[in-house]
């Protein structure tokens, strides 16, 4: 995820930092400038619904965006995810 999206050129004027601490949390990734936090789950998080909801609406009263993908997308389908944000980000899809 970090070397195949976030760190390419497009976003590179956006600064993401890894595993931030965040509210008690510790997210996946992270750009203040965005207010954008980016998850990633693992089959593990299957079972804890409520607290990644919990998490989201904690994150989201600090008026942070918060978007998750799966583990199978970022091994399956970056560039979907690339898409996704790039659209997340500047409006539209590449």
């Amino acid at each position: 995820m970090w070397n195949e999206v976030l760190s390419v050129q497009k976003f590179s004027e956006f600064k993401f930092l890894r595993q931030k601490p965040l509210a008690g949390y510790i997210v996946d990734f992270y750009c203040s400038a965005l207010r954008l936090v980016i998850e990633i789950d693992g089959d593990s998080h299957a079972e804890m619904i409520a607290y990644d909801e919990e998490r989201t609406r904690v994150l989201n009263a600090l008026g942070l965006t918060v978007v998750r993908y799966t583990n199978d997308e970022v091994l399956s389908n970056i560039g979907g995810i690339y898409e996704n944000l790039s659209a997340r980000i500047w409006g539209e899809a590449e």
